[in-house]
């Protein structure tokens, strides 16, 4: 497999908006996944294969830094990614730079020298319902 990049992750201040503006332009992206959480709602809107991971922060405050915050990258061996950025010293992401497991999917993150967030990705399954599943 080709490694690739799967999803952007951004924070936006109109979600709805956003999600308008994307299946408009891009008809084969739908709604994959809305989650509304006490400080923040969050979508995923794309097809079976990349999407845009929306958030949107309750907090006035939480919404000052809009844009960027992770690129999700697909992977075959994550252990080796792991390996490989701890070995060159690269700054801990999310979770610490350990490995979060689902039954289908392992994710682990990682920060370039400039402070932008990656989230890398190895899928466990081939199926679309199971690779996308947001079930624990």
């Amino acid at each position: 497999m080709t490694n690739y990049v799967e999803h952007v992750n951004i924070t936006v201040n109109d979600l709805d908006q956003v999600i308008e503006f994307l299946t408009t332009a891009l008809p084969d992206f739908k709604l994959r996944h809305r989650e509304e959480e006490k400080d923040r709602i969050w979508a995923h809107v794309g097809n079976d294969d990349s999407y845009v991971a929306l958030t949107y922060w309750r907090n006035a405050h939480d919404n000052t830094h809009f844009g960027l915050n992770h690129i999700g990258i697909v992977v075959d061996d994550i252990k080796s990614v792991q390996q490989r950025l701890l070995d060159a010293d690269y700054p801990k992401g999310f979770a610490n730079s350990e490995i979060i497991e689902h039954p289908h999917r392992l994710r682990l993150y990682f920060l370039d020298r400039d402070n932008n967030e990656y989230e890398f990705i190895q899928y466990l399954s081939d199926k679309p319902e199971e690779r996308n599943s947001y079930v624990d």
